[in-house]
């Protein structure tokens, strides 16, 4: 049962009864605005299904962090379940990790006026973060894991079975090319996962979707953004060097981050060096001549 929109009531632009959701009710209403919103609305509900990440009647935990992406990612998902096509219940939560100067009326005034579900928890493992790494370190890893643990516990104990993050296109490219420069590995950050423990999904539905389409989205909308260098400490040098790297290769090739998207969907294991996807002692030339055995695996 496909329980998301087809392309042609999305680009028409049609609305359910009853108009659309609070959130939307000031948006610009420039043909340019409504090309961007239909984009991010068509490319996360294509993610949803290319991953099968949505079974009706599951509640879905939101981490909102106050940053343009998780913004952009809870009002395209509170906005294709009010057209109807997001069979799931959505339960916003923002982890207030003890950040110094951390603006704590911010997301809890703007989730009441628009009458979000939702659940502030407060953990300060900021405190546990500084107190483990020296001065002047990264803590973005750490504070990281910490703030994961506590998304888990809190989706367990609202039963939501899958904790929906906002990590984007870029984000995931970058976390390829870190761990293709710096790990040694071929890997990115996927669309859909299942936790350690195994009872609780991670989403990614926002994969397909650009970053500076995010950025412009948090301008229209006039997100209440809070700022993620609270606590002195940023992404560590290789991200921001994958980042720039990636920028600069979009700039002299233009559409290459598409490109670069697609190629980690269309994976050939019997042209690269892995003996664990692809059993190279049993290649021999009767099986194999006169053909491409990358198109039988």
């Amino acid at each position: 049962m496909n329980m998301l929109p087809d392309a042609e009531s999305l680009e028409s632009g049609t609305e359910i009864e009853g108009g659309f959701h609070p959130l939307f009710a000031d948006v610009p209403s420039s043909v340019e605005f409504n090309k961007l919103r239909k984009r991010l609305l068509r490319l996360t509900r294509q993610a949803i299904e290319d991953f099968s990440m949505v079974k009706p009647g599951q509640r879905w935990l939101v981490a909102l962090s106050g940053g343009k992406d998780s913004y952009g990612l809870l009002a395209v998902l509170l906005d294709l379940k009010w057209r109807g096509l997001l069979p799931v219940d959505l339960l916003a939560c923002n982890l207030d990790q003890g950040q110094p100067n951390f603006p704590k009326h911010i997301l809890p005034d703007y989730l009441d006026r628009y009458a979000i579900p939702h659940r502030i928890e407060y953990q300060d493992t900021y405190s546990v973060v500084t107190d483990k790494l020296p001065e002047g370190s990264t803590y973005c890893s750490l504070c990281s894991r910490l703030r994961r643990g506590h998304l888990y516990r809190i989706a367990r104990e609202e039963g939501c079975s899958a904790l929906v993050l906002g990590h984007h296109r870029e984000d995931i490219l970058e976390t390829f090319f870190m761990n293709l420069f710096h790990g040694g590995r071929l890997a990115a950050m996927p669309p859909k996962l299942l936790n350690d423990e195994g009872d609780v999904m991670v989403l990614r539905p926002l994969s397909y979707c650009a970053e500076t389409d995010l950025e412009k989205f948090a301008a229209a909308m006039r997100f209440p953004i809070i700022p993620c260098d609270l606590c002195g400490s940023q992404d560590g040098l290789q991200r921001n060097a994958m980042k720039a790297m990636l920028e600069d290769i979009e700039k002299r090739m233009p559409g290459r981050k598409d490109t670069m998207l697609r190629a980690l969907s269309n994976s050939r294991p019997s042209h690269l060096l892995d003996r664990k996807l692809f059993d190279f002692a049993a290649l021999n030339e009767t099986l194999t001549a006169g053909q491409d055995i990358s198109d039988d695996i």
